[in-house]
């Protein structure tokens, strides 16, 4: 059975003309850097208006497969194409992330590609994955940046930034949860959550959701349609949504939805305040001496840290855990890549303020 509560989030559904197996003409993406220079990695869409299946879900696509029930075969196993890390310094390598999302800056690497600035939604984008990664891989000053400060304790993986929330005397942030689901947490900590999104996904289906996530963003990857297209088409099929937290102990910030998208509330300023730029992937494989061939594509990140109770991060835990593609793997804070350097972050940063569902 699908479906979910109704939240209030970036991907509340998923609208009509969503890609799906009999709408997808094309989608070319090739992302790698050889002897012979940078490939693009391109995914181009042609979508038949109204011909997208009927929704299996609410809340941007959320199908729940608590019975393990058998959906066949999942076409999007092992669709991650072979690209390795390569070092920075290659001649066409792409801008990288996470950077410096500071209100004000712009990043240094010249770039002619242009973010998406509206909801990824809207121009038929699907979210396919969910992870996190210990403390802030970007950097938003006063909010997660070198001031932070968290619990001081053994951590598998590098940590990133922290937010500055943490108070060792303030019981929400020190008194031990009770983990069912999500593995290696820590209440007080600062984790960022990453919210994968494809025009390529396998959308309104029981496989949208992908472990890792590279396979949902490439699943239905046409290999015969591979070529080395425009950049920006990539940019404008694949994005990232992005918001930091503090896990603390106390009901009084729980939210029933973590799984689907980026939490937007203008009372509370989640998701309102954003940094939009064309990156990579992340993690900590790469650096900045190697970097990532899977570029370019959108950020939005929102800039603000927030608090959000350790039930939510759990219950988010247990609906990946029950996805047709088990997502086990991604239960735990991934380790974060080191702040890119000026030279490697993109020179197209869009300061943008949402009001109510609306970028501005």
């Amino acid at each position: 059975m699908c479906g979910a509560e109704d939240m209030h989030n970036e991907n509340k559904s998923v609208p009509e003309g969503t890609p799906s197996s009999s709408s997808l003409k094309a989608v070319v993406g090739v992302l790698g850097v050889s002897t012979v220079g940078l490939l693009v990695a391109t995914i181009v869409l042609a979508v038949q208006k109204g011909n997208a299946p009927a929704a299996t879900s609410t809340a941007g696509g959320l199908c729940k497969n608590p019975e393990n029930k058998d959906y066949g075969a999942n076409k999007c196993s092992g669709m991650r194409p072979d690209w390795p890390n390569t070092e920075c310094v290659v001649e066409g390598m792409g801008e990288q992330s996470g950077a410096n999302v500071t209100r004000g800056y712009n990043g240094q690497k010249s770039t002619d590609v242009v973010p998406i600035t509206t909801p990824y939604r809207e121009k038929g984008l699907c979210p396919v994955n969910v992870h996190w990664h210990l403390g802030a891989e970007h950097y938003s000053k006063g909010e997660f940046d070198e001031n932070g400060k968290g619990p001081v304790e053994f951590h598998e993986g590098r940590i990133g930034f922290q937010c500055s929330y943490y108070d060792a005397e303030d019981e929400k942030f020190t008194k031990p949860y009770d983990w069912e689901w999500c593995i290696g947490m820590t209440v007080g900590q600062t984790y960022e959550i990453h919210w994968p999104h494809s025009a390529a996904g396998e959308c309104n289906s029981p496989w949208q959701y992908q472990t890792p996530f590279y396979d949902g963003v490439f699943c239905n990857l046409d290999e015969s349609a591979i070529s080395t297209l425009s950049r920006q088409d990539v940019a404008s099929n694949v994005g990232v949504q992005s918001q930091t937290f503090v896990v603390v102990n106390d009901e009084d910030y729980y939210y029933p939805d973590l799984f689907t998208g980026m939490i937007v509330d203008q009372e509370e300023g989640k998701g309102i305040d954003l940094a939009i730029y064309t990156g990579s992937t992340t993690g900590t494989s790469r650096s900045n001496e190697i970097c990532s061939p899977f570029n370019p594509i959108t950020w939005q990140v929102d800039r603000t840290c927030h608090l959000i109770s350790a039930s939510s991060f759990d219950k988010m835990c247990q609906q990946m855990e029950s996805q047709a593609d088990n997502m086990k793997d991604d239960l735990y804070a991934h380790g974060s890549r080191p702040l890119v350097t000026d030279e490697l972050a993109a020179d197209n940063h869009v300061q943008r303020k949402r009001k109510g569902r609306t970028l501005l």
